[in-house]
């Protein structure tokens, strides 16, 4: 059979439109930009008031609150609704830092009016702790703050304090375990282990939730006077230092509460460690505490050994940190360049933070996950905040311009792209542009605070901001809090000295005398090395003939990616030639290349297979085919000639991440389980250990469907999943619903689990045959000398060749592409105008069951 292979070749873009200006921005710019700022804020907050208020957070889709247990339940995603208007508390000190003093102290009112913390909710002690309790202590400060100038606020009584320090009191029973470590959700009526609670049975916790509690209950505690709340911060930090990993000074992701064992040691700078880390430093800077920056210098310098890799920070096992575990970096670590700059170490915060402008320059925002490659892993963007803190903190840093304009696309970026007429809508995925309905409370408290500080003076803001520290929801903690709320009684960490090697930032701030002696440019020059990282923007330079540049990675990238990755201008080589003098042997870097592509057959677990759940009882009959994707473990439906039969039942817990209550109604039948709380490889076990013969797990995001969004393999934990035999399939939300509504309406539903091409009634249809291409570089002859090694495709470009050049992408799809008659014989020919590469559509393996 005669093959042939469509090769593409093109340069990223053309000449670039924007080029980075290196001309300071005017004051009269930063103040349009920043009155653009308010009005988006005027937008998102008057929005929630308006439509949401006095529910949590603002469905702005539909313009109206949402109320947990009248809508969906999306699993962990809800433990940060308390029925305490978290918008509103989450909003207050960011009121102030926007110099709306007026709306603060009206939304203070109706805090102290309205708010109730006693409510019989069972929520995240980490979710409850950064924004309720964070919120409410920077609301204080900011109110007592405006009340001693004697302005406004006279009526204040600490009202703020007092319902903190309840909160605290309802969030301390999560502390009672023997570890230290604390559970990672507590009933705000009943508690953790009281018989009404309806938790406490959980076991395990992420590193970032029992390490990321330090600075506001040390701030409760230095207010309020009582100490027990800094005490058990300081006991959770202690343990959780005390676990790390001695040989690498790592720490894992996900801890067991009882026994602090590690449930998954995978170590990185993302999420679930994140703000452990973050909180160390800034625990230091809070409370002058040398033990938090000793610990924390400790965990950089390993960090800055195995994790970073710049400008990419990746995940590795943390008792083997010379491996990494995962090929993907989740939007999470954006914060990281933040808090190198805090650290003094500027250089990798340039690198990584450039990395992730190139991301969002590709992507229109940073997706949740992206791969090495930068390539969208899961294309959800929730509107986080983590690139423009970062964002801010470079500018304040260097001082350098550059950063003012990568604030300004953030901004043009939201407008464009997330603004809806009831306020921002995140983003369900970037390559669609699909909106979801929901718009998280971080993005008033962060964004904003984080966006308008960038393009603000310290004389045009109402408070002197450097006398604040961020907490990780950017809610503002005084620094002066160390020395005129001294430490309670008790509540001291004794540490054993540990032995480092100390460098020039280990007790120091940055400092650009010192970073960049007599080069204000500097910070520009680190930048450019990676202004081309992903592609974007590369302007045409045709002279001279750059010579090829392979990348490093060994990870499989698409040919056509492949190629671009090389960073390949390609035009005409007799124009070359012509436009230059003499002969092409004068130009130096133009040589003749021979490229050698390996054919082999695509291995099959490479796919997204799609696969399908039939209904097949009555009154369906098997007419009712909901898609599916598959998993990277259990069971391989492609394997099985008949699928797997059996009826569906509910799992209780419905995210099956505790014990499971009804274990012998599962026994013999397919067990449905809701996304969330915890790994699908865990719901898996212990479903399996319950007599469950298959899973169908159903997406906790609202509206997701299999028609708009990419099927992907769910993956494992990080472990071994080999225990794991069951069938595994997925079904978006929209998918899922279809089922459970048949389940509630016929309760004995029969479904069938295979691959799509296999569903019954379905004529099979040939399958097409699909190919893995390797380039590699040849010397000429080697290509005879090899050829027994299997079947070649032979590309040679040589100067009679004609070679594309592409100024724009809209362009690119105008243009004709190239094609290789292998067969036949070596000559680049032009394609038809109906020949069109196969598309290749990205699967998404899962990052957050």
């Amino acid at each position: 059979m005669m093959l042939k292979t469509l090769l593409m070749i093109t340069s990223l873009l053309g000449w670039a439109r924007c080029q980075e200006s290196q001309q300071s921005m005017t004051p009269e710019e930063k103040t349009v930009i920043r009155d653009q700022i308010v009005e988006m804020f005027d937008h998102a907050y008057g929005s929630y008031m308006k439509y949401a208020y006095p529910a949590d957070e603002l469905m702005p889709l539909s313009c109206r609150g949402r109320v947990r247990g009248q809508e969906p339940n999306r699993g962990d995603i809800d433990d940060s609704l308390g029925k305490f208007s978290l918008t509103l508390i989450d909003t207050l000190d960011t009121l102030v830092v926007l110099n709306k003093l007026d709306e603060f102290e009206d939304a203070v009112r109706k805090t102290v009016s309205d708010v109730r913390l006693d409510n019989d909710v069972v929520v995240s002690v980490f979710e409850t702790n950064i924004r309720v309790l964070g919120g409410l202590l920077g609301a204080h400060v900011m109110a007592d703050l405006l009340r001693q100038r004697g302005e406004r606020m006279q009526w204040y009584r600490d009202e703020l304090l007092h319902m903190a320090k309840e909160l605290g009191h309802r969030l301390l029973p999560a502390f009672n375990t023997t570890s230290g470590l604390p559970y990672p959700k507590v009933n705000l009526r009943y508690g953790v282990l009281n018989p009404l609670s309806r938790t406490g049975t959980e076991s395990d916790t992420c590193t970032a939730c029992a390490g990321t509690m330090i600075l506001e209950f040390a701030a409760l505690s230095r207010l309020s006077g009582e100490s027990v709340f800094e005490a058990n911060a300081r006991k959770a930090l202690d343990v959780l230092w005390e676990r790390r990993q001695r040989g690498s000074d790592l720490v894992g992701t996900v801890i067991n509460i009882h026994n602090e064992e590690w449930v998954r040691r995978d170590s990185g700078v993302g999420a679930g460690i994140d703000s452990y880390y973050e909180y160390l430093m800034k625990a230091y800077i809070l409370l002058g505490d040398n033990v938090f920056l000793e610990r924390f210098n400790i965990h950089y310098s390993a960090i800055m050994k195995y994790i970073s890799q710049p400008p990419l920070l990746l995940n590795v096992h943390m008792h083997n940190p010379t491996v990494s575990v995962r090929s993907w970096m989740d939007s999470l670590l954006a914060f990281f360049p933040g808090l190198q700059v805090l650290r003094g170490d500027l250089k990798p915060a340039i690198e990584t933070h450039e990395m992730l402008y190139q991301v969002t320059k590709q992507h229109k925002f940073l997706p949740e996950a992206f791969t090495t490659e930068f390539r969208v892993h899961w294309g959800q963007h929730l509107l986080r905040p983590e690139f423009a803190e970062s964002t801010y903190y470079l500018y304040k840093a260097t001082g350098d311009p550059y950063y003012l304009r990568v604030g300004q696309s953030i901004v043009e970026k939201l407008n464009a792209y997330a603004r809806v007429p009831c306020g921002f809508a995140a983003v369900q995925d970037v390559r669609t542009g699909t909106h979801e309905d929901r718009m998280d409370s971080f993005f008033l408290a962060e964004m904003f605070k984080y966006l308008y500080l960038l393009f603000s003076e310290k004389s045009e803001l109402p408070i002197d901001i450097d006398d604040y520290i961020f907490t990780t929801e950017a809610h503002l903690l005084p620094v002066s809090l160390s020395t005129t709320k001294p430490p309670c009684q008790g509540n001291n960490t004794e540490t054993v000295p540990v032995s480092q090697e100390e460098d020039l930032f280990t007790h120091s701030c940055p400092s650009m005398e010192t970073l960049f002696p007599n080069n204000p440019s500097f910070a520009k020059t680190i930048r450019d090395g990676y202004k081309y990282l992903t592609g974007v923007g590369r302007a045409f330079h045709p002279l001279p003939i750059r010579e090829i540049e392979l990348p490093l990675h060994d990870n499989g990238l698409e040919p056509a990616e492949f190629l671009r990755s090389m960073g390949i201008s390609l035009t005409p080589l007799n124009e070359v030639i012509t436009r230059g003098t003499g002969s092409p042997k004068e130009h130096k870097g133009v040589y003749r290349v021979k490229f050698v592509a390996e054919v082999s057959q695509t291995s099959e677990e490479e796919e997204v297979v799609p696969h399908v759940v039939q209904l097949i009882s009555p009154p369906f009959l098997g007419r009712t085919v909901l898609t599916a994707g598959p998993a990277k473990f259990g069971m391989d439906l492609t394997k099985q000639e008949h699928g797997v039969k059996g009826s569906i039942v509910k799992a209780s817990p419905y995210t099956a991440c505790g014990p499971v209550d009804n274990a012998a109604e599962l026994k013999g039948h397919i067990a449905l389980a809701l996304r969330g709380d915890c790994m699908f490889a865990a719901k898996a076990r212990r479903l399996q250990e319950a007599g469950a013969i298959g899973v169908i797990f159903l997406d906790h995001r609202e509206g997701s469907n299999s028609e708009e969004t990419p099927l992907f393999q769910m993956v494992g934990d990080g472990d071994s999943t080999e225990d794991i035999t069951l069938p595994l399939v997925f079904l978006f939300s929209r998918e899922g619903a279809v089922l459970t509504a048949a389940l509630e309406e016929h309760h004995n539903v029969d479904v069938l689990l295979l691959p799509k091409e296999r569903q019954l009634g379905h004529d099979k249809t040939e399958k097409p045959v699909g190919m893995n291409i390797k380039l590699r570089l040849a010397e000429e002859g080697e290509l005879e000398e090899g050829a027994s090694r299997g079947p070649t495709l032979e590309f040679i470009l040589e100067k009679e060749e004609v070679l594309l050049k592409v100024e724009d992408e809209e362009e690119l799809r105008g243009q004709q592409q190239f094609c290789t008659k292998a067969a036949e014989d070596d000559r680049t020919e032009l394609c038809s105008e109906g020949s069109s590469p196969t598309p290749n559509s990205d699967s998404e393996p899962d990052t957050n069951p």
